[in-house]
């Protein structure tokens, strides 16, 4: 079975070569503004402006816990929006982390990297402002990605 590389740095600049997705959690209320999305969106637009149009058009469309949008940003870079936070910490009661809804998206990641001929990049999903714990997260990884084969780059800001 695959391994997760962990190294430290910037997710938002994936390492080595090749077709790259950069992964992150989001949360189902349309919320954009904290977080790892201040870094996607200071490099690129098109991460937030879809999420924002993905949420917008909610009734039409797949957005809810468990999915997954892919937004190509640069010729061989995607970010991939996974939403597996209900909600946010201001006025819940615990963490709005939701395991099965981050090992739902994380299976349709996988199916999209295998085709895409990619590896994946993220920070610690789901373990940040989602509340989530690393020992809950990495198993899904380990399944859903590496053990498919898709190369994972776990970042680890300095």
């Amino acid at each position: 079975m695959e391994t997760i590389g962990y190294v430290r740095g910037d997710a938002t600049t994936p390492l080595g070569k090749g077709v790259k997705v950069i992964a992150h959690v989001c949360n189902d209320r349309g919320g954009w503004g904290k977080g790892f999305v201040l870094a996607l969106s200071k490099r690129w637009p098109e991460p937030e402006a879809d999420y924002r149009r993905w949420y917008r058009e909610r009734a039409d469309n797949d957005f809810g816990l468990g999915a997954v949008r892919l937004i190509r940003v640069d010729t061989y870079l995607w970010v991939a929006n996974l939403i597996g936070q209900h909600g946010t910490r201001t006025g819940s009661k615990g963490p709005p982390v939701r395991y099965d809804a981050i090992d739902r998206a994380l299976r349709t990641l996988g199916e999209r990297a295998l085709e895409l001929g990619a590896s994946v990049h993220m920070p610690r999903i789901g373990c940040g402002l989602a509340g989530g714990t690393w020992g809950r997260v990495e198993p899904l990884i380990l399944e859903r990605l590496s053990g498919r084969g898709v190369p994972v780059t776990v970042y680890d800001h300095d």
